[in-house]
């Protein structure tokens, strides 16, 4: 009885982590028009980048882009997965800015700078 509970357990958190990585999937040709579109104010985001983009509307886009990494760098990072980019993307932090990402946003992003390995 109790071997068959811990089988059914075990194959339910199974499951639902299928479940969640599928949710994780976005649309990484999306992302980089997001991220050309939004992210290159501080961001390196792609490989024909030569400067960020001017924002008149973002104030403190220098203060953050002193701090942001090239999106190949994060890319390159072993650590970087897909539910690790997705809680940085969901998650105010000191150095980036709140930028309100849908859930499909935050994983179009995700899914483009994975694209970048």
């Amino acid at each position: 009885m109790m071997r068959a509970l811990g089988f059914l357990v075990a194959a339910s958190v199974t499951l639902m982590g299928a479940a969640a990585a599928q949710d994780m999937t976005g649309d990484a040709e999306a992302g980089a028009r997001l991220a050309k579109d939004v992210c290159a104010m501080c961001h390196v985001v792609s490989d024909d980048q030569s400067q960020l983009t001017r924002s008149d509307q973002f104030p403190d886009q220098e203060r953050y882009a002193l701090y942001a990494p090239a999106f190949a760098d994060v890319a390159a990072d072993p650590a970087v997965t897909a539910m690790s980019l997705r809680f940085l993307l969901q998650t105010p932090h000191l150095r980036m800015p709140d930028l309100h990402l849908t859930p499909q946003e935050t994983d179009d992003v995700s899914a483009y700078i994975l694209s970048l390995k």
